[in-house]
């Protein structure tokens, strides 16, 4: 190499780390004059980069673990609770862990009443080699007047990649959520946060120590523009400005972001004259309640924005994955102008992205460490390995319940033992489950692709007697309490009439079946959904095929009737899931029992989880279920309408 090769190397190492200073401490709060780097040519890539349930995003890039970009997202009652995604290129994102992954951190998860209660908009920070989340657990079932509603958590960790890095939460007293920590050039912090917007909406802030949670007075420091509960500030120093950024108009189809900024951290605070300055509001876009949105930089400088929407267009009623994590570009050229994001839409195309990386299976494929998979990965489980634990991207209704879920049981090698909860998955009343010592068994994965088909075999024996009746193990497609559908094997009496049907197929699809004596205890087949939203489907009940259960599954004539079936979910369309029912390993012979319209799991906060649960059914039933050949196959996304991409081949 020539000198003058040598002193060029040298001049773009340095420039790499100057403005690797740089970002890092505009990610803290510091102030930087890092203008937009032009790219060499414009990318093309695909929203939403987190599909399914993956609202409220915080998102950042730190220069000193390794260029690796960072996004957290609210989980609401489910638990593990605030997943981590990262991703060296903005396109292959990896769950690598979660904040909240043990009960002793956050007991009162266990106790949250409503299925809009639970972990909201945490935001996601990195200050002096410590990633931080600021967080809040509300109780919506409570008054927005009632103090006891908010319970605002601030965590910390040195690796992200190692969940039980993740400290017990510190509390701090704030009338409000979407709190988030500010580092400014004084050296002072700041946690600024959305007051209750129904007692008086506000962008509320105050000095903080996040060591002990000590906060000082709340001051209200904007009001927003106008628009419906002015939430989700994150504060940006850039130049001589702060820079506010907030969400308003309420997280449905009136959702969008607004900016202000002022010379003082603590106001006045002036408006953008361009607000909003996201939203797909009053159009026709197939990505809808665009909002609650994060700013970051790149390995170059240039801005994006991270922003939670629904695939549902302005029908509003099709939208079984809930808000998602979109990503769009923004030009922000001169620290003296205001920043223009690029409107959301399926297709994008954005600054020149990071080299693109091969996703692996552990870090050696890709860098990027941690045990979850990737994003656009399905499932092939075929059997539950002794010693092992279940899958981190698997997926509880709060806490679950001890004892209700053994990984290869000595009875059953290789499978995963469910026992019944008592309650079903509506619980006590479609939003309660009885605190510590109630809840549910079930257990799932986010639906994460438009397209997808979710089946598990399952090996169910509940005994002919009366101690069993109601008893059942199922497959569902699960929103909230109050919103899921379900398939499930049941014990009923043979003159089960409410909804009764024959089983599809010839001749019950297994030869000829026999009626039973009335009052016999026999297993049925019995879809059945909830949703308070709107009309679903009446229950539809068909008693198995007898050749199923006495001869061709391994029961006994007079004995227990052991079933050895395959349980399907599947994506039909994007308005519709199929729900099936056949033999273990004979696929070709499934039965279609019900077609349920997906508007009844399109509603609220959070997405659909597709899993598997055994119950009760509030009787005294204890036969459990064995879950085994879990399989998650992805077939396809919708980004716009009649647009549509395939699995990646990764899955």
């Amino acid at each position: 190499m020539t000198d003058q090769g040598r002193l060029s190397h040298l001049f773009k190492l340095l420039s790499c780390f100057l403005a690797g200073i740089s970002r890092s401490l505009g990610h803290a709060g510091i102030e930087t004059e890092t203008g937009t780097t032009a790219a060499a040519a414009n990318s093309t890539y695909y929203n939403p980069i987190l599909p399914g349930f993956h609202p409220d995003p915080s998102c950042i890039f730190v220069p000193e673990r390794d260029n690796t970009f960072f996004c957290a997202s609210s989980s609401f009652n489910a638990f593990p609770g605030i997943p981590i995604h990262a991703s060296k290129d903005l396109q292959s994102w990896k769950l690598i862990g979660h904040v909240l992954d043990r009960l002793e951190q956050l007991p009162r998860l266990s106790e949250t009443n409503r299925s809009t209660s639970g972990i909201w908009a945490p935001a996601l920070r990195f200050h002096k080699d410590t990633f931080w989340v600021v967080t809040t657990l509300v109780d919506d079932d409570r008054p927005q007047s009632n103090f006891s509603r908010w319970d605002n958590l601030i965590f910390k960790a040195k690796d992200p990649f190692k969940p039980a890095s993740w400290s017990d939460p510190v509390h701090f007293n704030f009338t409000g959520y979407d709190t988030e920590p500010f580092w400014d050039v004084d050296g002072k912090v700041y946690i600024t946060g959305a007051h209750a917007w129904q007692v008086g909406p506000a962008i509320q802030q105050a000095e903080a120590d996040l060591d002990t949670g000590k906060v000082g007075e709340w001051r209200t420091i904007w009001n927003g523009t106008g628009g419906l509960a002015p939430e989700g500030p994150h504060i940006y120093r850039r130049d001589s400005f702060y820079y506010l950024l907030a969400a308003e108009g309420g997280t449905g189809l009136n959702h969008m972001v607004t900016m202000a900024r002022s010379k003082s951290i603590s106001g006045p605070f002036e408006a953008n004259p361009a607000n909003p300055v996201l939203t797909n509001a009053n159009t026709t876009s197939y990505f809808q309640t665009v909002g609650h949105a994060d700013l970051f930089q790149d390995h170059v400088g240039n801005w994006w924005a991270a922003a939670l929407s629904t695939r549902s267009g302005p029908e509003y009623v099709n939208y079984p994955m809930g808000r998602e994590t979109v990503l769009t570009p923004v030009q922000w050229t001169s620290a003296k102008d205001w920043p223009v994001f690029s409107s959301i839409s399926g297709e994008m195309s954005g600054w020149a992205l990071p080299a693109r990386v091969s996703p692996g299976d552990d870090v050696g494929g890709d860098g990027i460490g941690g045990t979850g998979p990737y994003i656009n990965q399905g499932d092939l489980i075929t059997f539950f390995p002794p010693g092992s634990s279940l899958p981190p991207h698997f997926t509880y209704w709060r806490f679950p319940r001890g004892g209700a879920y053994t990984i290869s049981p000595p009875e059953r090698p290789g499978t995963l033992r469910l026992l019944p909860s008592a309650l079903n998955l509506t619980a006590l009343n479609g939003n309660y489950a009885g605190g510590p010592g109630g809840g549910q068994t079930f257990v799932g994965r986010r639906q994460q692709d438009t397209l997808f088909s979710f089946s598990v075999d399952v090996s169910f024996a509940p005994p002919p007697s009366d101690r069993e009746v109601g008893v059942e193990a199922g497959v569902t497609a699960f929103l909230t309490q109050n919103h899921h559908l379900d398939l499930g094997v049941v014990l009923l009496p043979a003159n089960t009439t409410a909804g009764t049907t024959a089983f599809p197929g010839p001749a019950g699809g297994q030869g000829k079946d026999e009626p039973g004596a009335a009052g016999e205890l026999v297993p049925h087949v019995r879809f059945r959904g909830m949703s308070s939203s709107t009309a679903v489907p009446g229950p539809v009940v068909a008693r198995l095929p007898r050749a199923w259960w006495r001869n061709g599954s391994g029961g006994g004539g007079g004995g227990n009737a052991t079933l050895e079936l395959t349980l399907e979910i599947k994506a039909a369309n994007t308005t519709h899931f199929m729900f099936s029912v056949g033999l273990a390993g004979a696929r070709s012979a499934m039965q279609t029992i019900a077609s349920a319209p997906n508007d009844a799991v399109s509603w609220g906060f959070t997405g659909t989880i597709l899993g598997v649960y055994c119950t009760s059914n509030g009787g005294n039933g204890t036969t459990p279920a064995y879950i085994s050949k879990w399989r998650y196959i992805p077939e396809g996304q919708f980004y716009d309408r009649g647009r549509f991409q395939e699995p990646h081949k990764s899955s």
